[in-house]
């Protein structure tokens, strides 16, 4: 249940003035055009402050203000001691789709926290489905043949028509991924935590049924969020049950498949196939030195990007929008979107 949020209102609802405003701070580093963007979206509902070029006066008041943080990844924004200042928190909304980075035991226990669910959806389907496709068609393999001067003509590919693809985790990733496979004459078996959707599926479940998805599928998508009940989800017994010449799709957080287990699987079964959009071991930062812990580039059937299945132009304004609609219903004493359940993860 969402707890309203008030503040003193003028009898309309509006707010009386300045002072009697909710505060909304953001606390990453935002360039020009976010700030415009985010004080376009909030003007008249909230005072909205940047906490990054702050001295340490103006942050501890600010924290201590705070009814609303706008953040990507909270524990590198904030200080250690700086968290015992959120005594007004009501909410955090994350920039991100997932809630796993957060320092849930620092968090003030009332605070509402919601993900940004759905933000980054389109171009990660489209991404599942270019991988997919990818290592469906052998096109990375049968490329570096024609550079050696091969022409296997004779080499199958696999049909994606009349197969059935499993998908593990149905929020905005999961149902994107689905709409685009359906496409195709794709079969879907999905998993959700209520084994209830109004998405046109074969099947629908939850983790109870995980062997019986796995079992059935030829492509597998891994768009779950990472906490307590999916860390480690996909193991060695996991990837023994499916297909043999199945595909596998990751683009939800690499600790949900374990990393020796796949690479081993696909080291001793060279026709199942793996597409790694999220690592285990990922760099800070945009452009970080990257080395993979197992040598999964040595094998012809994986391919790999660096976690940006969502990057594509127009994403950042698309995902600060959104988290401000959902920030400003919470203001507004709406329902709000991707709420992040605590058990999950503490």
């Amino acid at each position: 249940m969402i707890i309203p949020f008030r503040r003193n209102q003028g009898p309309r609802g509006g707010i009386m003035n300045r002072s009697d405003a909710p505060r909304v701070l953001v606390t990453h580093q935002v360039g020009p055009p976010r700030r415009a963007q985010l004080t376009s979206l909030f003007t008249g509902r909230a005072r909205l402050c940047f906490l990054a070029d702050m001295p340490a006066e103006e942050r501890e008041r600010e924290l201590t203000d705070a009814d609303v943080l706008m953040t990507w990844n909270l524990a590198r924004e904030l200080k250690p001691p700086e968290f015992g200042m959120l005594g007004k928190l009501r909410m955090i909304q994350l920039l991100s789709a997932g809630a796993d980075h957060l320092p849930f035991r620092e968090l003030p226990a009332g605070a509402v926290i919601a993900s940004n669910v759905g933000a980054y959806a389109e171009p990660m389907a489209e991404h599942v489905l270019a991988m997919t496709l990818a290592l469906a068609k052998n096109l990375f393999p049968e490329h570096l043949k024609l550079a050696r001067g091969e022409f296997d003509q004779a080499r199958l590919n696999s049909l994606l028509q009349g197969s059935t693809c499993g998908i593990l985790g149905f929020g905005g990733i999961g149902m994107a991924s689905a709409r685009l496979m359906r496409c195709l004459g794709v079969r879907i078996y999905a998993v959700n935590t209520s084994g209830r959707t109004g998405e046109p599926v074969s099947f629908i479940g939850t983790l109870r049924d995980l062997r019986q998805v796995l079992a059935v599928s030829d492509i597998l998508v891994v768009s779950l969020p990472l906490t307590k009940a999916t860390r480690g989800l996909i193991g060695k017994r996991e990837l023994e049950v499916m297909k043999p010449g199945a595909i596998l799709i990751n683009v939800a957080r690499g600790d949900i498949v374990d990393e020796k287990a796949l690479y081993e699987h696909c080291l001793a079964h060279p026709e199942f196939r793996a597409g790694i959009d999220a690592w285990w071991n990922e760099p800070l930062g945009r452009h970080g030195l990257f080395r993979a812990r197992f040598p999964f580039f040595t094998l012809p059937n994986v391919i790999g990007s660096p976690h940006n299945s969502a990057m594509v132009p127009g994403i950042n304004e698309k995902g600060t929008k959104l988290a401000a609609e959902n920030a400003k219903r919470f203001l507004a004493g709406q329902p709000v979107t991707g709420l992040v359940r605590r058990e999950d993860y503490i």
